[in-house]
C-alpha cells in the first residue's frame, strides 16, 4: 500500500515539470473548428490531442488516438476501474487580455496565465502526471486507470458520446472540470432558439442590424449594433442615463451614415450569469430608449427588453422562475442574439434545478414567446445526480480532507461537465474552494499549487481504486 509520504516525495520536485506541460498544450489554439479527415472537430482540437497523446507516451504511459474524437493513456493493461475525462478544446479567447495573450502561457509567482489552464488542459496535464507517479512508484495494480482526453466538450460533447457508444463505461468516473470537493448534482439544461422575421422598414429611425455574443454558453461581454436616423450625439445623453443604471459602457462611431454603438459589459460562463454583466441585454436597454421609428423591429426589441430584461438571471420575467436545496436556482443568460433588417434570431441558455419539469418551465418560456409572435425551439435536458453516500464518493472526499485539511462535502453546479451522461460519474478538481479561475474569460488563470495537490491527491486515488 502506497503512504501519502511516498507519493509526496515523489511530487517534491515535479512543478517544473508540470507548469512546462500545461504550457506545451495551452499554446496550441484549440478552439473548434472545420471538420477534417482524422479532426472531426477541426485542425486546432487535433493538435492538441496529438500534443497531449505524445506527452502521455514521454511519460511512460500506453497513448491512443480514436479516430480523433479521443485519446486515450492508460496506465497498464487491466481491466478498467478507473475513468478521468478531460478535454483539450477551449472557448474562444475574446477580447480583454491584460496579462499575457491567450497561447501564450505565463507563469506569474504561483498564477499561471492562458487559455486552457484551468478548463481544461491544466487538469488533463495533472491526470497524466498522477498516472505517471503511480507507475514510477511502482506501485502494483490489478486493475486499470485511464484518461480519456476529448476534444468537443465546450459544443456539445459529441466526442465522449461517439466514444462510449464504441466503449464500455468505468464503474468509477470522475472530470477534474469544475473544482474542490465533489460535484455531484448537475443542473439540467434549456437551450432555446427563437426567430422572429419582418419586411424591411423604410422610416427612420431604425436599427440596422445587431450583433451579440460569441457562445451560446457565454454571458456576453460585448455587442454592437447599427443605428440610422440618430446621431451618437442624440443618443450620448439616454446612453449615459442606461449606463447610470446597468453599468454596461457605451462608445460609438459614425459609418457611412450610420451610427455603430458598441456595447461594452463583462462576460462570464453562462452557469453563472450573476457573475457577469451581459453587454446583449444592455444594449436593448439602450435600443428601447431611443426615439425609434414604429415597426416589427422596435416591437421585437420591446418584446426581448420585457421578456429577458437586463439583470434577470433567474427568469422571473419569463414566469420559469424556481429553486431548490440541492441544486440551487434556475438561472437564465441570453447570449446570443443576431438582428437584420428583416428579422431576428437569439438564444439563451438556462440551467434548470431538479426540480424543474417541462411543466413548470419548457412549456411556459414557450408560450411567453409565442404569445408574443417569436418561434420558440427547445429540448429541456435532464440534470445528473449521484447520491452522496456511494462508496465512489466516499473514498474521493476520504483522500481529499486527507490532502488538504479542509471539509470535503458534495456540491451543485449549473455547468455541465463531461460526466453529465455517465452513470455514477462525478466532477472533482482541480481547484480549491474560493479562487476564481475566471473561467472563459480574459486572463483565465491557474495556481500551479492546485495543480500540483491535485496530481498528488489523483495518484492516491488511482491506487485506491485499481490496486
Amino acid at each position: 500500500m502506497i503512504t501519502k509520504e511516498q507519493i509526496d516525495a515523489w511530487f517534491a520536485d515535479k512543478e517544473k515539470l508540470l507548469v512546462e506541460a500545461v504550457s506545451r498544450l495551452v499554446s496550441i489554439d484549440s478552439v473548434e473548428g472545420r471538420p477534417a479527415p482524422g479532426a472531426p472537430f477541426g485542425p486546432g482540437p487535433a493538435a492538441a490531442l496529438k500534443e497531449a497523446l505524445a506527452l502521455a507516451e514521454e511519460w511512460g504511459l500506453t497513448a491512443e488516438n480514436h479516430e480523433g474524437y479521443v485519446g486515450t493513456a492508460d496506465l497498464n493493461g487491466g481491466e478498467d476501474a478507473l475513468h478521468i475525462l478531460g478535454h483539450l478544446d477551449v472557448v474562444a479567447p475574446g477580447e480583454g487580455w491584460t496579462v499575457t495573450q491567450p497561447y501564450a502561457p505565463k507563469l506569474v509567482d504561483d498564477l499561471l496565465y492562458g487559455r486552457g489552464t484551468d478548463d481544461d488542459k491544466g487538469p488533463v496535464a495533472v491526470s497524466l502526471l498522477a498516472m505517471k507517479a503511480v507507475k514510477d512508484l511502482g506501485v502494483p495494480l490489478t486493475k486499470n486507470c485511464k484518461v480519456i482526453m476529448g476534444t468537443n466538450e465546450e459544443s456539445g460533447s459529441g466526442d465522449i458520446a461517439w466514444y462510449f457508444a464504441r466503449h464500455p463505461f468505468a464503474p468509477a468516473t470522475f472530470s477534474p472540470d469544475s473544482g474542490f470537493p465533489v460535484i455531484n448534482t448537475e443542473k439540467g439544461s434549456l437551450r432555446p432558439t427563437f426567430t422572429k422575421s419582418w419586411p424591411a422598414q423604410a422610416d427612420l429611425p431604425r436599427v440596422n442590424w445587431l450583433h451579440g455574443g460569441i457562445r451560446g454558453n457565454i454571458l456576453p461581454g460585448d455587442a454592437s449594433a447599427g443605428v440610422e436616423g440618430l446621431s451618437m450625439y442624440d443618443i450620448q445623453p439616454v446612453a449615459r442615463n442606461v449606463t447610470a443604471r446597468t453599468g454596461i459602457k457605451f462608445t460609438f462611431a459614425s459609418e457611412d451614415g450610420v451610427t455603430v454603438i458598441k456595447a461594452k459589459g463583462e462576460a462570464s460562463h453562462a452557469a453563472w450569469p450573476e457573475g457577469g454583466n451581459n453587454a446583449v441585454t444592455g444594449l436593448i436597454s439602450l435600443l428601447c430608449a431611443l426615439p425609434l421609428a414604429d415597426g416589427d423591429c422596435k416591437d421585437a426589441l420591446h418584446q426581448l427588453n420585457a421578456l429577458l430584461p437586463h439583470g434577470d438571471c433567474k427568469g422571473r420575467a419569463l414566469g420559469i422562475a424556481q429553486e431548490e436545496p440541492v441544486a440551487g436556482p434556475l438561472t437564465v443568460a441570453f447570449s446570443l442574439l443576431e438582428i437584420t433588417d428583416t428579422g431576428l434570431k437569439g438564444f439563451f441558455d438556462s440551467r434548470v434545478p431538479l426540480c424543474a419539469t417541462e411543466e413548470n418551465c419548457l412549456q411556459p418560456a414557450k408560450a411567453a414567446f409565442e404569445e408574443k409572435g417569436f418561434t420558440f425551439e427547445a429540448v429541456q435536458g435532464a440534470p445528473h445526480h449521484v447520491p452522496a453516500d456511494s462508496p465512489f464518493i466516499k473514498t474521493l472526499l476520504r483522500r481529499y480532507e486527507e490532502y488538504t485539511g479542509l471539509k470535503g462535502e458534495c456540491l451543485s453546479t449549473g455547468g455541465g461537465t463531461y460526466v453529465h451522461d455517465i452513470p455514477g460519474g462525478v466532477a472533482f478538481g482541480c481547484t480549491l474552494p474560493g479562487f476564481d479561475t475566471h473561467l472563459h474569460g480574459p486572463d483565465e488563470r491557474v495556481r500551479v499549487s492546485d495543480l500540483l495537490l491535485s496530481a498528488r491527491l489523483f495518484a492516491h486515488i488511482i491506487v485506491d481504486l485499481c490496486e
